[in-house]
């Protein structure tokens, strides 16, 4: 059944019995199994939300609203917390010191814990292209490939198989083990993220440094038309100019909404400032010749 099959994702000789943990389930999916799984591993489990009613799914709660797991942990004194979302295949963790993990930062404690314990044969790691410079940075330090892909679990686990990776997801906290799911576990990630505190031996705000997470500025821009980017002289330019400033230490990304009239620019580097100045410049000069 489903609650064997996490636990046998856990070595035999790893003991959790010292830790307190909280774990919110969002009133969804994971309000039974997850509490049932962690304290059958003999963790100190606190338990919030989960008693769904059919309409408090999400409400306030769970990987949307990370902020309630926060102020328990911090109470509670409990060594992290796990909030899952309303179907359970997203992780969102809080560190002992109150601290929310980005999915990225997870992502890079998982691959040196794959690293070390030689699980990651095939040294590749597959995100969107919505992840943190500094995933690729921090993975490039431990000798891994950092594979980029379109937004969505879909396209994720399609160019895992294609690479033979083990290990991919989202900025979201949705997160594959290929050796054990087809797609994102949140309880599967959450057990991961518990082995890798044992095997790495460092409490989880010390392992959250695994990557620096470099400041990301995000503006959307309405547009009427939606034009190559290349076509526009001005446009192409102002691109440039800014990716030559953040040349090795920061990047842009460029894209249209699939859905809505909307031109979304997503500026990373290493001062705020600086990144926000640059997304307001490519945003007048988009909003001047797509409107």
């Amino acid at each position: 059944c489903y609650k064997e099959f996490l636990l046998s994702t856990v070595p035999k000789d790893l003991s959790f019995k010292d830790m307190r943990i909280v774990v919110d389930c969002a009133n969804g999916a994971t309000y039974k199994v997850a509490p049932f799984v962690f304290k059958e591993l003999g963790i100190d489990t606190h338990v919030i939300c989960a008693e769904p009613d059919g309409k408090n799914i999400n409400e306030k709660c769970g990987a949307v609203y990370p902020e309630m797991l926060k102020e328990e942990v911090l109470k509670r004194e409990a060594d992290m917390g796990f909030a899952f979302d309303g179907d359970g295949d997203r992780l969102v963790a809080v560190d002992n010191k109150g601290n929310i993990l980005t999915g990225d930062q997870l992502i890079a404690i998982f691959a040196k814990m794959l690293t070390q314990t030689k699980e990651l044969e095939n040294p590749v790691v597959v995100t969107t292209v919505m992840s943190n410079i500094g995933l690729s940075k921090a993975l490039k330090e431990m000798g891994i490939k950092h594979i980029t892909t379109k937004v969505g679990d879909r396209n994720v686990v399609k160019e895992m198989k294609k690479h033979g990776a083990i290990l991919g997801g989202e900025e979201s906290g949705h997160i594959v083990f290929l050796n054990h799911h087809t797609t994102g576990d949140g309880i599967l990630s959450a057990l991961k993220l518990l082995c890798a505190i044992k095997i790495l031996g460092s409490l989880l705000n010390e392992l959250a440094s695994t990557m620096k997470v470099f400041p990301q500025v995000l503006l959307n821009v309405n547009v009427k038309k939606k034009v190559e980017f290349s076509e526009i002289p001005e446009i192409k330019e102002v691109i440039k100019e800014v990716k030559d400033a953040l040349s090795g230490k920061g990047r842009l990304l460029l894209r249209y909404s699939g859905t809505e009239p909307v031109c979304r620019i997503m500026v990373e580097g290493e001062d705020k400032e600086e990144i926000s100045r640059y997304a307001q410049k490519i945003a007048s000069v988009i909003e001047e010749k797509l409107n």
